[in-house]
């Protein structure tokens, strides 16, 4: 079997200009070791590259820990993750580059701890770090979680917290136990946001956040004092982030619109919410069922009893209007249907050519 170094370099083909020797040269400087996969993971290397190679940084980067290469795109080609592929283009040697597909490999641990890493820092790395791994780094792992430990505690903290509608978020910097999510809290930043902002935006930034709140305490973490003063999480506040399935992207209008509208905005991105309508043509009586994915929506504030019937879809002001559970309706303002680009409500509408459209 492939050791993890040599699949990254035999898949990247990259030629490395910088050897294993010239990033170990300088014997003073901390040795950290960074652990992410998706692209917010990428901001935060770049943060840490950036600060790395400041005349008065603390650190090095010694290695990087990344999900295993996969499938990604439309003709799902093969393609390192994200943060492998950002330290690429940073001309990083993909010989420290690991792509464990479990962080518990024996011959992964050989090699990580054959580095001496002194701190490894964790930004949605997605792999379950074992007790094994966690003895290694001598100042600990500390993570980069987007929300107010202990709220939110799980694979999707920001789709979560969206889906209920919170007014206040955050993002928190803790050291890594083997308990979900639970190690001391070093320090937190909060941030207000409004009802319109949906998730992948939410995570750019809260963990652009994250990374200035990372290297404003890396002294501190390097010099052993943000232990003494991180607080331990109380667990009777905590509340569970779990992960989003493809499944639960389905909308129904017998709910309220607020519910609905938080649900959009929270399943943004992956794996985005649908829906079903009915449409009639009122020449013939005859109705077909249409599956539409819902891109933008908000609240709408002018639905009248008399203006709408209880399954009517209407088109008012540039969007659908749309009823749902409570008295309220729902307005929707971007829509895609399968195998089409996304468009707006009027572009939908009028592709209609007349025909009514009705909830189910």
């Amino acid at each position: 079997m492939l050791s993890s170094s040599v699949m990254i370099r035999r898949f990247c083909s990259f030629n490395v200009t910088a050897s294993s020797s010239t990033i170990t040269s300088t014997t003073k400087k901390k040795r950290l070791v960074f652990l992410g996969s998706p692209q917010v993971s990428a901001s935060v290397l770049d943060a840490l590259f950036n600060a790395s190679a400041a005349p008065d940084s603390l650190f090095e980067i010694t290695a990087i820990v990344t999900q295993p290469p996969s499938g990604r795109d439309r003709g799902r080609k093969v393609m390192p993750s994200p943060v492998a592929q950002h330290a690429l283009d940073r001309g990083f040697p993909s010989d420290l580059i690991f792509t464990p597909v479990k962080a518990g490999e024996e011959a992964f641990l050989f090699n990580f701890k054959s580095l001496e890493p002194e701190l490894c820092v964790t930004a949605a790395y997605g792999n379950i770090l074992p007790t094994k791994f966690l003895n290694i780094p001598s100042k600990g792992t500390v993570n980069i979680h987007p929300s107010l430990l202990p709220l939110y505690r799980g694979a999707a903290p920001v789709q979560r917290a969206l889906q209920d509608g919170v007014k206040e978020t955050g993002v928190s910097l803790a050291y890594t136990v083997r308990k979900l999510d639970a190690g001391p809290v070093i320090a937190c930043e909060r941030v207000t946001i409004d009802d319109q902002i949906k998730a992948p935006d939410l995570l750019d930034l809260l963990f652009d956040l994250g990374s200035k709140l990372l290297i404003r305490e890396l002294p501190s973490i390097f010099d052993g004092s943000a232990n003494g003063i991180a607080e331990e999480q109380d667990d009777s506040k905590a509340t569970l982030a779990p992960k989003i399935t493809p499944e639960e992207s389905w909308l129904s209008f017998d709910e309220d619109a607020q519910v609905l509208h938080n649900k959009v905005r929270a399943f943004a991105g992956w794996p985005g919410t649908r829906a079903r309508l009915k449409v009639i043509d009122p020449s013939n009586g005859e109705s077909s069922i249409i599956e539409l994915k819902i891109i933008t929506t908000r609240i709408y504030g002018g639905l009248r009893s008399q203006d709408i019937e209880a399954n009517d879809v209407l088109f008012t002001k540039g969007s659908l209007a749309i009823p749902c559970g409570g008295g309220t309706a729902l307005e929707v303002l971007e829509i895609q249907l399968p195998g089409k680009r996304a468009v707006n409500a009027a572009s939908f509408w009028n592709g209609l050519r007349g025909q009514m459209l009705k909830k189910l």
